[in-house]
Order: C-alpha cells, then structure tokens, then sequence
C-alpha cells in the first residue's frame, strides 16, 4: 500500500491530469441518472444529513438534464424514504435512530422532497423512491434503459462516496458507458468526495467536467 502524504484532492488531481489514462467513452443514447436530491441531502440550511460541493451543483444538473429531454433521452430523479415504520429499512435503517436518522425519511415529508431548485419535468421524467444506495436496486431502472435502447448512463448527485458511486459500480456492472460529471457530485467532506471520484476514474467511469457531457449533448439531433 502507498503512503506518500498527499491529500485525496491532490491524488484526485494527478489521476485526471494522466494522458494515458483509457477511457470508456460516449455511445450512442445516454440516460441522465440524478441520484437523490432532494432536501434531506441538498438544503444544508435546513438539514445537518445535506452537503454542498459545488454551490452550482443542481444548475449543472438541470442544465444537462434540459439537453437529454430535448435530444429525447431520459431523465431519472432518485429519492429515499421509507414506511413510517421503517420496516422496508433493512438493516441499513439499524445502526442509529434519532430524527436525522436515514430510515426516518418518510413519505411526503419535507426530508424526502426533491429541493425546489431541481427543474424536474413530471410530463416526461421518470421519478423513482428507492431504499438502498444504488438507483438500480429494486427499482424500474434496468427496465426503463433496456426499453430506450440506452447505452450510456450519466450519474449526478450524492453523496459521491455512497449512493453516486453505488449506482455508477452497478451501471458498470450491467454493461453501460458510466460517466460521473465533478460538477454535478456533492459529498460531506472533500477526502470522501474526492477519494471516491479517484476511485470511479481508475476503475468504473469517467469522471469528466460536466462540459464534456453538455458538449456531446449539444452536438447530437434534436428529437
């Protein structure tokens, strides 16, 4: 094991900076995939569980997402939240109890609303409850890419190091392109956030500048 003193963002900061470094790349239709923003994790004015990386985090998300509606290629929003007795928690939900606690977002409640400054399109977006960090488990997410020929999958939102790394590993795992914009990640400390994104480039996704997405975006047809 390596040990040489460096911060997380500096190792961050040399692996994008390798020129050699292969990349999977773009196919041909990508699905934008927005893991969990909603308040318990974005609204740090209100919420000790949220966290904020970059302040322009779901401006960038709404802005890629605005593209691949346009180039009519879905959009998927992800939220936690549980029964009111926190049964569909599993043993994810035992480790604390208290009003913060992950198992106590519960439907309807101000924790499991999407922030309002997410631009979501109910007409055309997908919109899908989850239980477990990644946004395929037991959800309709397989099935929805499968059926719109999808062979790219775009990850946003948090936290990097949990439920936006679950979800990229398991793209991964099922075949797709995965491509992690830094921008549009957030996560509670910089070790966490930047440590995980090092982790993703080396081994799972591209971590790109969220301009490398809005750029291939931009050049494909209008649907």
């Amino acid at each position: 094991m390596v040990s040489d003193g460096r911060t997380a963002r500096e190792i961050f900061d040399a692996v994008m900076h390798n020129p050699a470094r292969a990349k999977f790349g773009f196919g041909e239709r990508l699905a934008i995939v927005n893991v969990d923003f909603q308040n318990a994790y974005t609204r740090i004015d209100q919420f000790k569980t949220a966290y904020e990386t970059d302040p322009r985090q779901i401006e960038w998300t709404n802005t890629i997402s605005a593209l691949a509606r346009k180039k009519g290629m879905p959009v998927i929003w992800t939220r936690v939240a549980y029964h009111a007795t926190a049964a569909d928690a599993g043993v994810w939900g035992t480790r604390s109890d208290t009003p913060d606690s992950l198992q106590n977002i519960k439907h309807g409640s101000p924790r499991h609303a999407f922030d309002d400054r997410c631009e979501i399109d109910p007409a055309v977006d997908m919109i899908y409850d989850k239980h477990m960090p990644s946004a395929f488990f037991e959800t309709p997410l397989q099935s929805l890419l499968v059926w719109h020929k999808v062979d790219t999958v775009v990850v946003t939102g948090g936290s990097t190091s949990g439920c936006v790394r679950a979800t990229a590993v398991d793209s991964l795992s099922r075949g797709y392109r995965t491509i992690v914009p830094i921008e549009t990640c957030a996560d509670k400390h910089e070790s966490y956030h930047f440590a995980n994104l090092t982790d993703l480039q080396l081994k799972y996704a591209d971590v790109e500048p969220v301009q490398t997405v809005i750029d291939w975006l931009e050049a494909q047809r209008d649907a």
